[in-house]
């Protein structure tokens, strides 16, 4: 049985007050799949984001990488895993090349396997001869690109982006998409996107998990929720799961 690359299972975390950021929060992303994570702004995307990384521990329910809890066995989880964040953590002072030579050096990979790898990425990214340029002078979609470069170095089975086309242009949004389809195709790479873009998702191959208000509406294939909400697209079925509370949690509220 294919063990999933993450599993959410019972994750709940608030912040302090009587308001959970997410409640019973479950789901799970196979190997080579793009799962987007859909949501409104306040959906708790970030939050989910911060325990999957470890930033955050939760107060109840789990998070596994490839069987790893993350909380048990930190290590193990996260050597498996590579992160783009939504704001951007790159030395705007430091070339490309820096940069991705400092990142390989925490995660102990030796100059000449370093510089080996850099140069996978890169031109697969088609930057590879603007590595010598510092970061101030590359636009913010050459950015992104190094980010995703650099959270491949380690050669993660698990990369999570959140919300990674944020101030991106239609053209460096669609490049970046295609890119990390192909990680998932070809690489067996399994991905975790956040975004509230309905565009951004390919009704064709990807999973969504819907969370709102903190839980999750549904997950699974496009097609398969669209199927259970009884809509034709991704963007009506988002629609009308996020439209109103469901009948029983205001009944439960009241």
């Amino acid at each position: 049985m294919t063990v999933p690359a993450l599993e959410v299972e019972g994750l709940r975390h608030g912040y302090g007050g009587s308001r959970l950021a997410l409640e019973d929060v479950g789901f799970r992303v196979m190997p080579g799949a793009f799962t987007c994570l859909l949501g409104p702004n306040g959906a708790g995307k970030s939050t989910l984001f911060a325990l999957a990384t470890g930033l955050l521990r939760p107060a109840a329910g789990h998070v596994r990488i490839h069987d790893h809890d993350i909380a048990q066995a930190p290590g193990d989880a996260l050597a498996q895993l590579g992160v783009v964040f939504q704001q951007p953590t790159l030395d705007l002072d430091l070339t490309v090349l820096q940069n991705l030579r400092y990142f390989a050096a925490l995660h102990g990979i030796g100059r000449r396997e370093a510089d080996r790898r850099i140069e996978i990425e890169l031109t697969r990214l088609s930057l590879f001869e603007r590595r010598g340029e510092k970061v101030r002078a590359l636009n913010g979609g050459h950015r992104r690109r190094v980010e995703i470069a650099r959270a491949l170095l380690h050669r993660p089975t698990l990369l999570l982006l959140d919300e990674p086309t944020v101030g991106l242009d239609i053209p460096a949004r669609r490049t970046l998409i295609r890119h990390v389809h192909t990680l998932c195709a070809e690489d067996g790479i399994a991905v975790l996107w956040a975004t509230h873009l309905i565009d951004e998702i390919d009704p064709a191959t990807d999973h969504v998990v819907v969370l709102h208000r903190g839980r999750v509406r549904a997950s699974g294939p496009v097609a398969m929720v669209n199927a259970e909400t009884g809509c034709a697209t991704v963007g009506e079925s988002f629609d009308r799961l996020t439209a109103a509370r469901p009948t029983a949690e205001v009944e439960a509220a009241a």
